[in-house]
């Protein structure tokens, strides 16, 4: 059996005119609407303590250690540990809660 077989090519190319633009590239993609979906980490922000490594291996039930922050002044809330505004502590239902204070200028819109 011969699997071998003759094309005519002659005529394939004929319409195709090499002046013709290729087709429109297809439009770009939403970077604003894409970067929407990306799920970020966000905490709410106690405080913080410098302690030695001393202080730290006493430590044990009971301890307290003084954190940085003024008792009753918002707490810092961060996204994947960046600072983007501050919050106070509230109660949402049986879980803990965070009302927005203070929101710096967020523009995602600017990065697409």
């Amino acid at each position: 059996m011969d699997t071998n077989q003759d094309f005519d090519l002659d005529g394939i190319f004929d319409g195709l005119d090499a002046e013709t633009p290729p087709a429109a590239a297809p439009a770009a993609r939403d970077m604003t609407s894409f970067l929407r979906k990306i799920p970020v980490k966000l905490t709410l922000e106690v405080g913080g303590a410098d302690i030695s490594l001393a202080d730290l291996c006493r430590i044990g039930p009971g301890s307290v250690i003084e954190l940085d922050k003024i008792a009753g002044e918002p707490l810092d809330i961060k996204v994947n540990g960046t600072t983007i505004g501050r919050a106070e502590v509230v109660v949402s239902g049986d879980n803990y809660g965070l009302r927005v204070v203070e929101l710096n200028d967020l523009q995602l819109d600017s990065l697409a």
